[in-house]
């Protein structure tokens, strides 16, 4: 079995650039405690508290597993930790501290949480880094890049999979079991990472017919009734019938590294208006592709996408129906839901080596089309990573 290691030098990389934003921000240090980005600046997913100072080497303090945390990062300063009551006395002895300024992501940070750091640094004020950690993630550097195109390539073998073993009169939940154990046979670690607060997703959607018309919790323009109201989104019980669209929203997610991808599946023949929509997605997605090139805003590229949705006569279906979701695209990495978002009002630029999924979609009562490719940001545009066949998938 080979395991992937994070190389040194990619550490030091995303740890200088980090520590070039505290200095220019005027901030001692940063307690880095989210297991993402823990993983992102030091290589281990362990039960840890990374500080990273302005100036000098970070300290990974672990609690739980500091054997697997030793072996998994290249960090040179990784101490145990039993309790975070130790923290400070800790830092003391690695020569920090005490700190006028000290950084914690505050958008993921439970209150109950905040209260005890506070009160262990309480002649400290605590400075939310969050958006600083989330810029620096946007843009990936070529090891990143490297892992996303690997990703890419297994969701391509699990695309074909679907083909080869869709059919008619099985339950939606029936097939997103056997494409989901053909993704664990590849490495897939079985959900995928959300940032956001209270949103939750496995492997993605998987839903037909009607069936995609039902609204849920998730922030994306398709639910699904879901096996139970536990899990009120993606496939159900409905059993899979011909002349409908079968939508599919899997993604990979390999060495941590997410890709996003749609594809539109049909056993027999769609309705014409869920065929002149999905021309639609595709000419979104196109026009998208072209535009999205270093220096545009994520705003623009939303009215881009709005102003040829209302072209289509397709406007009021566009992202969502009867309630619209707010975005067409966002960033992936190790989370599915990375900056930039690309919506109305965001006027995040794009750079070269962001990676963004792009989702058009279209929703009606009698089911939903759209397509979704994940792309890295070049000086010519988008560049596809999620090479499939794009048609309609009629089986």
């Amino acid at each position: 079995m080979f395991l992937l290691y994070t190389p040194k030098y990619e550490l030091d990389r995303r740890i200088k650039n980090f520590q070039d934003i505290l200095k220019r921000q005027g901030i001692d240090g940063a307690m880095i405690i989210q297991n993402v980005d823990v993983f992102y600046f030091a290589g281990t997913m362990q039960r840890a508290h990374l500080f990273i100072p302005a100036d000098g080497q970070p300290v990974l303090m672990v609690k739980r597993s500091f054997i697997r945390a030793k072996e998994e990062s290249a960090l040179e300063n990784i101490v145990h930790l039993d309790s975070p009551k130790e923290m400070t006395a800790v830092l003391k002895s690695c020569g920090y501290g005490p700190f006028d300024t000290i950084g914690f992501e505050l958008d993921v940070l439970p209150v109950a949480q905040y209260e005890r750091y506070r009160k262990l640094f309480k002649e400290t004020k605590i400075i939310d880094v969050s958006p600083y950690i989330r810029s620096l993630r946007m843009v990936k550097s070529p090891y990143e890049l490297e892992i996303i195109n690997e990703s890419a390539a297994l969701n391509q073998e699990i695309y074909e999979f679907i083909r080869e073993n869709m059919r008619e009169g099985i339950t939606e939940l029936e097939l997103a079991g056997n494409v989901e154990a053909a993704c664990r046979k590849r490495g897939h670690i079985g959900m995928h990472r959300l940032r956001g607060f209270n949103q939750e997703l496995g492997y993605g959607h998987l839903m037909s017919g009607s069936n995609l018309a039902v609204s849920s919790y998730f922030d994306g323009p398709t639910g699904g009734m879901g096996p139970d109201p536990s899990f009120p989104q993606s496939a159900g019980y409905k059993l899979i019938g011909k002349n409908e669209p079968v939508l599919v929203d899997y993604g990979f997610v390999h060495n941590g590294y997410i890709v996003d991808q749609t594809r539109i599946f049909c056993i027999g023949k769609l309705s014409d208006h869920l065929i002149h929509a999905y021309a639609a997605a595709r000419k979104i997605q196109e026009s998208i592709k072209i535009s999205a090139k270093p220096g545009v805003t994520c705003a623009e590229l939303y009215g881009l996408a709005l102003e040829t949705a209302e072209a289509s006569g397709y406007g009021e279906h566009f992202m969502g129906y009867p309630e619209r979701v707010s975005f067409i695209g966002h960033g992936v990495g190790l989370e599915l839901d990375e900056l930039p978002v690309i919506a109305a009002g965001v006027k995040t630029v794009l750079e070269e080596g962001m990676v963004l999924a792009v989702e058009p979609k279209f929703v009606f009562q009698d089911g939903a089309v759209g397509i979704e490719n994940t792309f890295v940001v070049t000086a010519d545009g988008l560049k596809t990573l999620t090479i499939f066949d794009e048609d309609i998938i009629y089986i």
